[in-house]
């Protein structure tokens, strides 16, 4: 967990067309220690616009607004403007292959997040703090349907690094993926360098941090089943 002072807490905006759910969702964010919500916003023009004039580290957007920008042009958008900042996507609908497309000057620091998965204050913070610092994480309902595709690299994997590349794709530290497994944090760290090695990902020569590579790959070599789509759950943090 990232330690935060007062004045150095992760400032968040949330786009979200249901009112509702987006204050919900502001009032949940705001009792969190380490989080800032500096506005919440209905439709993405408000954003924008509103966005000019605030300091903002995380946009929290509804992939599906009924605007006239959706959650992925919106964040596309406010990238443009601002390289650093981190997006968060929440949707209904579990479909994040589409990350693996974006331009290359955008990979990082995106992350998917299933609405009912909201409710889940860990998978929440881990989203955001990685959106943060430029990682790539995904839903863990998500992550968890996913397996290799028949020949493909991931299933060069071996079980458990295949494991552990999921624990990677949802946000998890070595130190995290240490806990979850009841491992040694050296042993992750050294399973971590050997499917760097079988994803063929060179560390001194991809531009992309190792970790955002690890995760595009598990998400270009998965085949999953989409969850059910379900009503989003009011969150607690």
């Amino acid at each position: 967990m990232l330690v935060t002072t007062a004045t150095d807490k992760i400032k968040l905006v949330i786009v979200e067309d249901e009112s509702l759910y987006r204050d919900l969702l502001r009032v949940a964010l705001s009792q969190h220690p380490n989080f800032h919500v500096v506005g919440a916003y209905g439709d993405g023009v408000a954003a924008l616009e509103a966005m000019r004039h605030l300091d903002t580290d995380v946009a929290i957007l509804d992939i599906d607004l009924r605007s006239a920008l959706n959650g992925v042009q919106l964040g596309l958008l406010l990238r443009q403007r601002w390289p650093t900042l981190g997006i968060v996507l929440l949707s209904n609908h579990g479909d994040p292959q589409f990350l693996s497309s974006l331009p290359s000057e955008v990979l990082t620091g995106w992350s998917y997040l299933l609405k009912k998965s909201v409710s889940d204050v860990h998978a929440l913070q881990r989203a955001i703090e990685g959106a943060t610092v430029g990682l790539v994480v995904l839903d863990p309902q998500l992550a968890g349907s996913m397996r290799p595709r028949p020949g493909g690299a991931l299933s060069r994997l071996t079980p458990r690094q295949q494991e552990i590349l999921a624990l990677i794709a949802q946000g998890f530290s070595n130190a995290a993926i240490a806990e979850q497994l009841t491992l040694a944090e050296k042993s992750v760290e050294n399973q971590i360098n050997l499917l760097y090695q079988q994803l063929g990902i060179d560390r001194g020569r991809n531009a992309l941090h190792p970790r955002v590579k690890a995760v595009l790959t598990y998400l270009q070599e998965s085949r999953f089943s989409v969850p059910e789509a379900t009503p989003a759950r009011p969150v607690h943090v």
